[in-house]
């Protein structure tokens, strides 16, 4: 992967970077769902909601359902104990998004509540059934189901306190669906790692891909070999809690230590285990498997990590090893003395891998590997058929060869999931309008595409520091909501990138997502709507998203608005504008109970632009927004964050 990377950043660079489009933000809807792998179309009073990935089947309904400062989750009793954590886990996530205490009970809902519950055993394993009406009700059959369930509920809230009636029937076509990071060459926070679980949950992809060792370093504390952890690493504490938090979101995390190559950090500290040419020329990356200490210590490491993470699967990595093996004529001599005088020297990598195997199978889990390394004809033994084969280039087998030689295969392509920090990123737009999961690198399928359990992208980190976490955070934002669409299956709201844009722009981030503004930030995540946007690329969502990279920027023309629905009425007495270079010179801060008719609680007359902290303020409203009448550049209004600080009144209370 690496070598292929490095070769081609040049041209991936200046042909792969697709931008969020910048067309005009429809988008086509209809309650009718069409059959799997094909685009609504039309414009119809009963559209689906919007949702990232898109829901399955909707069903329109009549009136609506309302989160009101009242509302409560509500558990059936039959199934209250099964549902707790689930629960618990929504109402946390339901406060962040409403700034409130959310209760949680087990007994009958009633009008503005949310049912909770399971016996729906006709429904998939991930699948559930969500009931809008007075009351909305969220059945499944399994935990994981109603959780899903959840999150599209959260996503829904997120854009409006109001959901149109009706019932969604949905489940996921690939039961793998998720992100990979190369921690080995870049050290990602705890932190930035947390908010991606919360994230991943969000658009209900549920795996995490830790490849946690590579050229610039060893990244898990050891007790057996601390020598080789390099100086940013995880403790076992800190894998233990973010394996926690993956469990309280359904995210399994899923490590790789990456052997017999890319091991530069652990040959640093042994070099007397590096790979060495007949020559005397050693190999930084390879380790040495004709010597036994090279399977001691791999072993010792297999040994300490394999309980550490309770998720079914290790990657052993087994890319990139040798590409000539004539250079290291003691491989041929171990094959021949462990596999028979016929053996060739590529057996002895063949036979660490099914050794790697046989250690892993005896801890209960099952062995993933990248494909590179699996070719015809150059070996007498062969990976074991239990293998789950990572498919990420069209090197060696193809697809089909792989699976009729009894391996499971991943979708890991190049193309369209691979994002290279300083290189090559994944094409969105080629990603949502036209590639399938179950098309693999190359134009590769298989014949039965259950054997494809699913996809990820895949951050590199070849550079690592070519990008700054944050930017790496706002660099997948797109490209993880177009795969969640394609892994999940359904059919999509709109057929095109750039009406797609608009929309998983208005579904946004999870709602822990940190942002600029501080706690208590009433307009958070709120539904937002604008007189004018300059282009698609900067939607009215993006000033109350808490991203402080992202902005609104309105049309070049006076006057202009931004309006944030605060859900219920609020008292306000505080407002932080924080602009772009195109700022507002003359603007008022406005509040109304419908929408519709409006007061003025603060007016600006010598507006200077930067960030601007209104505080002193007093009213209260449902919604509240910035009326501008004079611009301070010859662009438009243009606002990385709005927003709103105050406490509810007490008839909001609840």
């Amino acid at each position: 992967m690496r070598l292929l990377r490095l070769l081609t950043v040049a041209v991936c660079t200046a042909t792969a970077l697709v931008l969020p489009g910048t067309a005009s933000a429809d988008r086509a809807t209809t309650s009718a769902a069409p059959a799997p792998g094909t685009a609504r179309t039309g414009t119809t009073a009963a559209a689906a909601p919007q949702t990232v990935p898109a829901l399955r089947q909707w069903t329109a309904g009549s009136g609506s359902f309302t989160f009101t400062p009242a509302s409560r989750i509500v558990l059936d009793p039959a199934h209250g104990a099964q549902l707790a954590e689930d629960a618990a886990t929504f109402a946390d996530d339901l406060g962040q998004l409403e700034g409130r205490h959310v209760p949680v009970l087990v007994g009958a809902a009633g009008p503005g509540d949310i049912a909770l519950t399971l016996g729906d055993t006709a429904l998939p394993a991930e699948g559930y059934r969500l009931t809008v009406a007075t009351t909305v009700t969220v059945q499944a059959g399994t935990t994981t189901g109603a959780f899903n369930g959840t999150r599209t509920l959260l996503q829904l809230l997120h854009q409006s306190a109001t959901v149109p009636a009706g019932t969604a029937v949905d489940w996921p076509a690939k039961a793998e669906r998720g992100l990979m990071i190369d921690q080995g060459r870049k050290f990602f926070t705890v932190d930035w790692v947390k908010q991606h679980i919360k994230e991943l949950a969000y658009l209900k992809l549920n795996y995490f891909h830790f490849h946690l060792s590579d050229t610039y370093g060893f990244r898990l504390e050891s007790s057996t070999h601390p020598e080789i952890v390099s100086a940013d690493h995880y403790s076992k504490q800190d894998i233990a809690d973010l394996v926690a938090l993956g469990r309280k979101y359904h995210v399994t995390i899923v490590p790789e230590i990456d052997t017999p190559g890319h091991m530069n950090p652990i040959l640093a500290a042994h070099p007397e285990l590096a790979l060495r040419t007949s020559s005397g020329t050693a190999d930084p990356a390879f380790i040495d498997l004709s010597k036994p200490a090279a399977y001691t210590l791999i072993k010792d490491l297999l040994d300490e990590y394999l309980p550490l993470f309770p998720a079914p699967y290790w990657h052993i990595g087994a890319d990139e090893y040798v590409d000539d093996y004539s250079r290291y004529p003691q491989l041929l001599a171990y094959a021949r003395a462990h596999y028979g005088a016929n053996a060739t020297a590529k057996d002895t990598y063949y036979g660490f891998v099914n050794w790697s195997d046989a250690l892993v199978r005896a801890a209960g889990k099952t062995t993933r590997m990248w494909n590179d390394g699996i070719k015809a004809g150059d070996g007498t033994i062969a990976p074991d058929p239990g293998i789950l084969v990572e498919y990420w280039y069209d090197y060696g087998l193809t697809p089909q060869q792989l699976a009729a030689a009894g391996h499971r295969v991943a979708n890991e392509s190049w193309t369209p999931t691979y994002y290279v920090l300083g290189g090559a990123k994944p094409d969105t737009r080629w990603m949502y309008e036209t590639w399938t999961p179950d098309l693999f690198q190359g134009g590769r399928t298989l014949s039965d595409p259950t054997k494809n359990p699913g996809s990820l992208i895949h951050v590199w980190c070849d550079n690592p520091n070519a990008e700054t976490e944050e930017q790496i955070a706002a660099g997948i934002m797109y490209p993880l909501r177009g795969l969640a669409q394609q892994t999940w299956g359904s059919p999509k709201l709109t057929a095109t990138y750039a009406s797609f844009v608009p929309i998983a722009t208005a579904v946004g981030h999870n709602p822990a997502w940190p942002g600029t503004g501080g706690p208590g930030n009433l307009a958070r995540n709120r539904p937002t709507t604008a007189s004018s946007t300059e282009t698609a690329d900067f939607p009215a969502a993006l000033a109350t998203d808490g991203d402080g990279a992202t902005r609104w920027s309105s049309a070049y023309a006076d006057p202009q608005w931004l309006r944030v629905d605060l859900g219920s009425t609020q008292a306000v007495n505080r407002v932080v504008l924080r602009w772009e270079t195109a700022y507002g010179r003359t603007f008022q801060i406005q509040l109304s109970d419908d929408g519709t008719t409006w007061r003025t609680i603060r007016s600006v007359t010598t507006g200077t632009g930067g960030v601007q902290d209104l505080t002193g303020l007093s009213g209260s409203g449902r919604y509240i927004r910035l009326y501008g009448t004079a611009r301070g550049t010859s662009w438009g209004y243009s606002l990385y964050e709005f927003e709103v600080y105050g406490n509810p009144p007490s008839a909001a209370l609840g």
